[in-house]
């Protein structure tokens, strides 16, 4: 295993510390600095970028030969960072404890090292590991905080404004989908001049924003947590499966989401995350379109096709497929079959050809 000691502070000299112990150089744009991992360690980049009040983004994507800690130590008091494991795995110890933290993918950590101890960030070797930290230096940040916080947790409130680092602070969770449809700007977006700079700033605040609201999340009953994590997105798929599979008995919204492994709340606030609809829009309008298609493609009866989709009732049905289609079901069936009818008959024809 490889240490390597990061002694310095803001980002840009972090950045240009780890180039030191990579025996490499760092590259610069518009502010945003980037080393890259020479052969002998592995191959990756990581990349950093300084903003007002406060706040910065570093980025490692990387995959080294062999284990490697990489030690930051100052004689300062260090910024919090919030962790996101995207790939791989990384662990986290305070420099002063013994205890490592396991962050898994899909997981996050808000670390706040208490006086002027440091941080310790372990990779492990021959593993492609992808995470993100947001850090936040509090002293700087006091001048953002302009209005009461009372709203936020108390001990989250209290950790933004021990700015003297009395306290240690430690809070693991899995990170919501948001959060990740947020990192994924950092590779969707091309620009390479100041513009990508301000991009990376915005997102900077909006992580920290959402971090604060996943926390707050995080502190409630099970039941009634609301936030889709990342690490829940599998479960959410099966939903949408049970319901495309079942819809002639469709079990109730509370009863899927038990059977995937969610809660009522968070169902709902993963289709309207995914498909911009509540559960019951979505199976709404998954019935009309299967209905469509069957009245299409098929010999089905309306009445056949009622029991299919998991209507009660034909009129139900009838009236349901008006509102979205604008026609009976009845007449639009019928208008489809004059239509093939037409299309046969033109298929029969034979028409002179020019000579």
């Amino acid at each position: 295993m490889q240490k390597l000691k990061v002694s310095s502070l803001p980002l840009q000299e972090v950045i240009s510390d780890i180039a030191n112990e990579f025996e490499t150089n760092y590259s610069q744009n518009c502010g945003i600095y980037q080393v890259c991992i020479p052969e002998h360690f592995g191959k990756g980049t990581i990349t950093g970028a300084d903003f007002d009040d406060g706040l910065g983004l570093i980025r490692y994507d990387c995959l080294f030969k062999e284990d490697i800690v990489f030690e930051y130590s100052i004689d300062r008091i260090h910024p919090v960072k919030f962790l996101f494991a995207m790939e791989g795995e990384i662990s986290h110890k305070f420099m002063n404890e013994s205890l490592w933290h396991q962050i898994p993918r899909h997981k996050s950590a808000v670390v706040a090292s208490s006086e002027h101890h440091g941080h310790s960030i372990q990779f492990i070797g021959g593993e492609r590991t992808e995470f993100n930290s947001l850090e936040l230096e509090r002293r700087k940040f006091q001048g953002k905080i302009s209005c009461e916080t009372r709203t936020i947790a108390k001990s989250w409130r209290e950790m933004l404004n021990d700015v003297t680092a009395k306290k240690t602070f430690y809070h693991d969770g899995f990170y919501s989908l948001k959060l990740s449809e947020i990192f994924s700007q950092w590779d969707n977006y091309h620009e390479n001049n100041f513009l990508k700079k301000l991009n990376l700033e915005g997102m900077a605040y909006n992580i920290l924003v959402l971090q604060i609201e996943q926390f707050q999340d995080d502190l409630k009953a099970e039941g009634n947590k609301t936030l889709l994590r990342k690490s829940e997105m599998k479960q959410l798929f099966n939903a949408v499966k049970i319901v495309e599979d079942r819809l002639g008995d469709l079990p109730a919204i509370g009863e899927i989401a038990s059977e995937v492994g969610l809660n009522a709340n968070k169902l709902q606030q993963g289709f309207k995350e995914l498909f911009g609809k509540t559960v019951n829009h979505y199976i709404r309008e998954k019935r009309l379109e299967t209905a469509r298609t069957l009245l299409l493609n098929t010999d089905h009866t309306l009445y056949s096709i009622t029991s299919i989709v998991g209507y009660k009732s034909q009129s139900y049905l009838s009236k349901e497929f008006k509102a979205m289609y604008g026609v009976l079901p009845s007449d639009f069936k019928r208008k489809h079959e004059k239509k093939n009818e037409f299309s046969d008959e033109l298929k029969k024809m034979t028409f002179p050809q020019n000579t």
